[in-house]
């Protein structure tokens, strides 16, 4: 494999069209699309802060590099890439894409990040700030996340998550096939107009959550007390949750089982009362 060392690449496509080589402490500055239509490559310990550096990219491993703010758009339309030990500052990355998989990334800007991903692994990443990250994409595996970005995973498919805090609002809107396990789920509004969600010894805080639902199961969760108006107009419910509900609204069907519940209040406008309520 060629190597590229210790150099520094300006202006328009300096990198285009390069295949089988190693860059290891190289700088992108300025202009655009640094590393486009490259194919088996691998960056180490490098910089980026022009625009849009990794486009149309098949095959790659890119370890210990950072990308500041204006390395927008920095990761489009590529394939088969590795991520590890990154820092990235820049908004809208990765999107349009196929295999990706991230270890130890953290994202100060996830501003319209993961858009369209086909996939998705990724194992301790952090998220800071931005909206609609995972918007659009399937088949996910995360293991380790933390995120305060608004509007987490929306329209996703087949989505497994462990271990994650997740701070947020409207998060897993119509998303289908679902699990969490061992998370914490913080926002107003989870999992509305979902179908088939489960989720697994978690943790969830916010109003409303779980609502408008159709398919959501529970296996030891807990709520914390400003939960209120769970599970209004779901259906096929199956929950067991540990401890505590403050209120529970016009579920549909299906069963709930709680240690208490403070309220289940069903007004006229239930859509049904089929759904088997118990606490104890």
């Amino acid at each position: 494999m060629k190597i590229i060392k210790d150099k520094s690449f300006g202006g328009e496509r300096p990198l285009f069209g390069v295949k089988g080589v190693r860059m290891e402490n190289i700088e992108i500055t300025d202009g655009e699309s640094g590393i486009k239509c490259c194919e088996g490559i691998e960056v180490d310990g490098s910089r980026f802060y022009g625009k849009y550096p990794l486009w149309h990219v098949k095959g790659s491993l890119i370890t210990g590099c950072y990308f500041a703010a204006g390395s927008r758009s920095a990761i489009w339309y590529s394939d088969d890439m590795v991520m590890k030990d990154c820092t990235i500052d820049g908004p809208k990355f990765f999107r349009e894409m196929k295999n990706l998989t991230l270890e130890r990334v953290t994202v100060n800007d996830a501003d319209e990040t993961f858009w369209n991903v086909e996939g998705l692994t990724a194992r301790d990443v952090v998220l800071h700030e931005g909206t609609y990250p995972f918007m659009n994409c399937r088949n996910i595996f995360v293991d380790g996340l933390k995120s305060d970005s608004k509007y987490v995973f929306q329209y996703c498919t087949d989505v497994e998550i462990h271990n994650a805090e997740i701070v947020t609002k409207d998060s897993f809107w119509e998303c289908e096939r679902v699990t969490v396990y061992d998370s914490v789920l913080d926002g107003e509004y989870l999992g509305w107009h979902s179908k088939d969600i489960r989720l697994v010894r978690c943790h969830i805080a916010g109003e409303q959550p779980l609502c408008y639902m159709d398919g959501v199961t529970l296996e030891e969760c807990t709520f914390d007390p400003a939960c209120d108006r769970a599970f209004e107009d779901s259906r096929g419910i199956n929950a067991e949750i540990k401890g505590h509900i403050t209120e529970i609204k016009n579920p549909v069907s299906g069963r709930i089982h709680a240690g208490s519940i403070g309220r289940l209040t069903y007004d006229d406008f239930a859509l049904g009362h089929d759904c088997a309520v118990s606490e104890g």
